[in-house]
């Protein structure tokens, strides 16, 4: 097959070039963001958000209103719910998470459970990006849009804080307002990764680009601009994938995203594992010639 007929056919269908779009601009946010929760250690509150936001995507569902709303709602109410747990208990973050997250989560199946007619629920968990229409996509374009450009606009205020908490509450920052802006863009960003991958494998998206791009640099505008550019250069290779191979398009653009991470996590200059066995072989070769170069 010719390689521009393999490129060009599955833009052919609407529905594809929407999910393409779609899958695209979730893969960008989140990106970014995920540089941000990887070095401030916050991997597990993306994770606490994409669950929580569940019984708000249900109620909005049931209620008739865009899910987008519902899950951004629940979103910052979970936020909020694990700030006042962990200030008026003595409870650790991390547990205070887990407690919020799995009990908004389990709210959200109930509801499911009570009103099968009006939910889908692997749509919900999994995603339904080739059912996106084009009300959606603005939707999506937009919200991922004001998310990039407010993470872009702060970042370096963002980057200090992540960096050193102290020095920028010592120069006048407000750390709890910007930890308040980064979190509330994160929901913000659950709601656009919602729609191209569900909120099971909104996690991974969240977490993966970061995790993939802080092997290769510890310069924060090189990380940034890597994850983005790998995370988008994956989705794009998965949602191909997904429509040769015929397999469910967020699976396919998450491991698509894997794929990528294990062969940086494998080959990445100084920090890949093969790149560390074959320095150390090296150094042994070399330790063992320099051995018999010496007189007896």
């Amino acid at each position: 097959m010719d390689i521009s007929n393999w490129l060009l056919e599955p833009l052919q269908y609407g529905f594809l070039t929407r999910a393409l779009l779609v899958t695209v601009a979730a893969a960008a946010v989140s990106a970014a963001l995920s540089c941000w929760l990887i070095l401030m250690g916050w991997s597990l509150m993306g994770d606490a958000v994409s669950h929580a936001v569940l019984p708000g995507v249900a109620l909005a569902y049931i209620v008739g209103v865009p899910f987008s709303l519902g899950a951004f709602i629940f979103g910052a109410g979970a936020v909020a719910l694990i700030g006042a747990v962990r200030s008026t208990t003595k409870l650790k973050g991390d547990t205070a998470i887990g407690v919020v997250f799995t009990a908004l989560f389990a709210f959200g199946l109930a509801i499911i459970s009570k009103t099968p007619s009006q939910t889908d629920l692997q749509h919900i968990l999994f995603g339904n990006v080739l059912g996106v229409s084009t009300p959606e996509l603005l939707q999506v374009l937009i919200l991922g849009a004001v998310t990039l450009a407010v993470l872009l606009y702060k970042r370096r205020d963002l980057t200090l804080l992540a960096f050193d908490r102290i020095h920028a509450h010592a120069i006048g920052l407000s750390t709890r307002w910007l930890s308040a802006l980064l979190l509330g863009l994160l929901a913000l960003t659950v709601v656009v990764g919602l729609q191209a991958v569900g909120i099971i494998l909104i996690v991974a998206m969240l977490i993966t680009p970061g995790a993939t791009a802080f092997l290769l640099t510890r310069n924060f505008d090189r990380m940034l601009l890597i994850s983005v550019t790998l995370t988008v250069a994956a989705a794009i290779a998965g949602i191909y994938a997904s429509y040769y191979l015929d397999v469910a398009t967020g699976a396919s653009v998450v491991l698509a995203q894997s794929v990528v991470f294990l062969a940086v996590y494998l080959a990445a200059p100084r920090t890949g594992v093969l790149w560390q066995w074959r320095q150390r072989r090296n150094a042994r070769s070399t330790s063992a010639q320099q051995h018999q170069q010496i007189p007896a």
